[in-house]
């Protein structure tokens, strides 16, 4: 446990301020969101380009820890929220409930 713990702060620790804006705003959003989140929802939220955006997504994908879209331009799971069907579910004190990755 301690080494996964380990590699994902190092991860996590690679990522400038924009990719960890991006990052959070999506896990904290998506279970509002409860449906795949375009980049144009997180360009509007966080003031930034949208092509920024989509570059951002882009790199924390291909990192295979951060988020997924699935094969599309939507972010379905950002760790450890997602709207794709899973076995295991989270419940929010805020009234949401929505698929754990």
């Amino acid at each position: 446990m301690k080494a996964s713990t380990n590699k994902a702060h190092r991860a996590l620790g690679g990522l400038d301020d924009e990719q960890r804006r991006v990052h959070h705003f999506v896990v904290r959003d998506l279970p509002r969101l409860a449906e795949p989140m375009p980049p144009e929802h997180i360009a509007d939220a966080l003031e930034m380009d949208v092509n920024r955006v989509i570059e951002i997504v882009d790199e924390l994908e291909r990192r295979l820890i951060f988020l997924s879209r699935s094969g599309g331009r939507d972010v379905v799971w950002a760790y450890p929220v997602t709207v794709a069907d899973t076995p295991h579910w989270m419940a929010f004190s805020t009234g949401e409930r929505l698929n754990a990755a």
